[in-house]
């Protein structure tokens, strides 16, 4: 775990970065041999990364959704 940041900064992650570090932090709580707090910081990152996920996905979709409809949309990553 000394290689992820706080659960603050994932809003620089990409989703391929966000979704990679996510299933990290799911197989280390999946192993169960973390200790309490270790743990309870794991979870904390992991749903900080499944809402990035989300962002960009919902982000995705209202540009799909705007290219359909023929027109201009913001750009998700740049923090709307």
């Amino acid at each position: 775990m000394d290689t992820m940041t706080s659960p603050s900064d994932v809003s620089a992650l990409s989703y391929e970065q966000a979704r990679d570090e996510l299933v990290h932090v799911v197989n280390e709580l999946e192993q169960g041999s973390a200790t309490l707090e270790q743990s309870l910081a794991l979870w904390e990152r992991g749903e900080a990364l499944a809402r990035r996920c989300e962002e960009w996905l919902i982000g995705a979709k209202a540009r799909l959704d705007a290219a359909r409809a023929g027109t201009p949309s913001a750009d998700p990553a740049a923090g709307e």
